[in-house]
């Protein structure tokens, strides 16, 4: 008897983005968030919906040598450009483009997430620098996918080299996409996912969590199951997304990064600890080498467990920091 097969578990190999991706080693290179649609279930949050902003991974870029610096930290193989909407700012898309492949060389493979249908002459402005299209139509385009732009379009990118396929949240209509599929590379399913800017929409249409842990919504796996067991069909699962993709990209960040004191943890954050009071010397500093602390404007940082078995000789606020690595977003302080 054949085995049972359910998203998330398919036979076939994924693109190239996604395994770099499955591997942490892809940036993630924001590139706008100008859009000209408006679908309910974007799931931006508002600093960057709507606003001609930039950002690799999540550090905001003010100059291209942010970005080289952002993909140097993570060892990054690769780069996915996404917004918004990345073809409103095509001459910024082909500019950074052009910056990773002069800087990491062809090899570093770069992909483009896009809900326009390009045309001839925007791909031809990317050929040798986008190496994988990724079209996202919208939901009522699918019934009748051939009658579309994206079609046509998908028919000039591979004719002109590109990998290309199409990526799309799990909504109700999924399987109309079938009919597409012999003409594509491959076929992206992402898990509906609820988010701060979405969620007006979400309850609207009655949608709800699938559980307290994750964003991922009741019911998005059911409307992928089907076309999920397509060939060159892949689901990735928000799950996956929270717990393999971030996790293993912040190792790499991490890896390269972390100070000599730092902590890196399973999650890829970095733990250390901070004396608030830079003035007063301590014993227990004035015992450590160079390497093991260091003067900031929070304080004197130093190894968690140093600082936690000295807690108590120390009468200045003290505390442990958990936080992405290269100086990212804060996750957890615990005071001492």
């Amino acid at each position: 008897m054949a085995k049972k097969r359910t998203p998330g578990r398919n036979r076939h190999l994924a693109s190239t983005g996604c395994v770099l991706c499955h591997q942490g080693a892809k940036m993630v290179l924001f590139v706008t968030g100008i859009c000209n649609r408006s679908c309910w279930y974007c799931p931006l949050s508002r600093e960057r919906r709507g606003n001609d902003v930039t950002f690799a991974n999540d550090r905001e870029v003010h100059s291209p040598g942010d970005i080289i610096r952002e993909a140097e930290a993570m060892s990054a193989l690769g780069t996915g450009i996404t917004g918004g909407e990345p073809l409103l700012v095509l001459p910024r898309v082909t500019e950074y483009a052009r910056l990773l492949k002069e800087r990491f060389g062809p090899e570093h493979h770069i992909h483009l997430y896009t809900g326009v249908a390009p045309s001839e002459g925007d791909l031809r402005k990317m050929k040798g620098l986008i190496d994988e299209i990724r079209l996202h139509p919208p939901q009522e385009a699918w019934p009748e996918i051939f009658s579309t732009p994206y079609a046509a379009s998908v028919q000039r990118a591979k004719e002109l080299g590109f990998a290309v396929g199409i990526e799309v949240p799990s909504l109700p209509g999924l399987e109309h996409l079938a009919a597409i599929l012999p003409q594509l590379d491959f076929l992206n399913i992402n898990e509906l996912e609820w988010g701060e800017t979405n969620a007006p929409s979400m309850r609207e249409r009655g949608l709800e969590l699938e559980d307290s842990l994750h964003n991922a919504i009741r019911g998005a796996k059911g409307w992928a199951r089907e076309l999920a067991k397509q060939d060159r069909v892949h689901w990735c699962s928000s799950g996956f997304k929270d717990s393999v993709q971030l996790r293993e990209r912040l190792k790499r960040i991490a890896a390269n990064t972390a100070r000599p004191f730092d902590d890196i943890t399973d999650d890829g954050t970095v733990m250390y600890g901070v004396i608030e009071e830079t003035e007063r010397p301590y014993e227990l500093v004035l015992s450590l080498g160079i390497d093991e602390y260091e003067v900031t404007p929070a304080g004197i940082e130093l190894a968690w467990w140093v600082l936690s078995e000295s807690a108590e000789k120390i009468p200045d606020t003290k505390y442990i920091v958990e936080r992405y690595p290269n100086n990212g977003m804060i996750v957890e302080v615990t005071p001492l």
